[in-house]
């Protein structure tokens, strides 16, 4: 009897400590693309659903938890963007001046807005939108010594995700079909080659600086042309690449200057690449609640004509309105000039604003234009598309 009550109080104690918390996220997202598509089985609309369940689980204070967060997503259109992946399942652990996470998870590096060159531990979710911003979960083994000096990280990554891809009847496709189940891989591990990564991270006043390195597989394809018996096909081909990454974020007064750069190299490539610009707020516009932000950033890539991203001598110009309200409304509109074809131009529009506590809308829109054949925009010349989004949160 004695050592049931001991037993009993020992878990009561336990429980005490333990703390679990529950949340959703969930939306219906109505798109709608302003020109007919280019390829004969796709469509001018779309309707989808996803849901983002997360529980958070911890015990001794917080210093251990548990956290999990699928994510599923249903199209009416797409069979490839119907999916489902596990964008979290990670084991933490957090003493005095160290960090632990094993499991599943993501990390996100990066200051500037029009893209994210330093930000390479996990794989872009393709299908879910065209600005690379969503990511696939990464098994992982994180550790973290955390410094006066600054935070030093070090990311041991024992399996590979492929990128996702739209399906026939998909937007933002290539005009051949690209074979998911057929990738190729230059490691003889393939999917199981050990990759690994090192970040340094510190504040120097006014002054954020992350150091990176990064050794494994290129999140980034390439293609390799396949004949078949329904025609030719595209192979994706995970090369391995050796990638050091420098971002910088410094605030003066009312201005953010931002800076990412990278120099990797791979077996067919060895090149620099660097996004730089500067946002600058005016609090109060005109005695308002509105703050106003004007944003530049040049997007530059040392392979010209060659590079695979949508920015290699580009220039972005936007705009940022927060309107201070009770709803959180807030307004970026961006524009992105290619500044050796001037036919070349793409450009977005993101706004939302709660409705109440549970509800919120959203306007996701992008538009591109490109005479220019080699030009990565050309492919997207006719996906310019508004969706409109209601999310319910819990």
């Amino acid at each position: 009897m004695k050592r049931t009550l001991v037993t009993l109080s020992l878990l009561a104690s336990f429980t005490a400590l333990a703390d679990t918390q529950t949340y959703l996220k969930a939306a219906i997202e109505q798109r709608f693309y302003f020109q007919d598509a280019l390829y004969e089985p796709q469509h001018n609309s779309d309707i989808s659903v996803f849901i983002e369940p997360e529980l958070y689980y911890s015990w001794n204070q917080g210093t251990g938890s548990i956290n999990i967060k699928p994510f599923v997503r249903y199209d009416s259109r797409d069979s490839e963007r119907t999916h489902w992946d596990l964008r979290e399942f990670v084991w933490m652990q957090i003493g005095d001046e160290w960090e632990m996470r094993a499991g599943i998870s993501k990390v996100f590096w990066g200051q500037t807005e029009s893209q994210h060159l330093v930000d390479v531990i996990n794989q872009t979710d393709f299908v879910e939108a065209i600005d690379g911003e969503d990511k696939l979960g990464q098994p992982m083994v994180q550790f973290s010594l955390i410094k006066d000096w600054g935070t030093l990280s070090a990311f041991a990554l024992p399996y590979f995700r492929e990128r996702t891809f739209a399906g026939p009847e998909g937007r933002f496709r290539s005009p051949i079909a690209i074979d998911t189940d057929n990738p190729l891989y230059e490691s003889d591990d393939e999917e199981k080659n050990l990759d690994w990564a090192l970040r340094y991270f510190q504040y120097f006043g006014a002054v954020e600086i992350g150091l990176s390195y990064f050794d494994g597989t290129n999140r980034e394809p390439d293609f390799v042309p396949q004949p078949g018996e329904d025609g030719v096909s595209l192979r994706p081909y995970y090369g391995q690449m050796q990638q050091t990454g420098l971002d910088m974020l410094a605030i003066a007064g009312g201005t953010l200057y931002k800076l990412e750069a990278i120099h990797r190299k791979s077996t067919d490539e060895d090149f620099y690449a660097l996004t730089a610009g500067f946002e600058h707020t005016f609090v109060g516009v005109l005695n308002s609640a509105y703050d106003i932000g004007w944003l530049m950033e040049y997007q530059y890539d040392e392979r010209g004509e060659q590079a695979t991203s949508l920015g290699q001598n580009d220039l972005m110009v936007g705009s940022r309105i927060v309107f201070n309200d009770i709803d959180g409304t807030e307004v970026l509109i961006a524009y992105v000039q290619d500044l050796d074809e001037t036919s070349s131009r793409s450009g977005f529009i993101e706004a939302s604003s709660r409705i109440s506590n549970n509800w919120k809308w959203r306007v996701d829109g992008w538009f591109f234009s490109s005479d220019t054949q080699n030009e990565p925009t050309y492919l997207l010349r006719r996906d310019d598309y508004i969706q409109f989004s209601l999310e319910y949160y819990f």
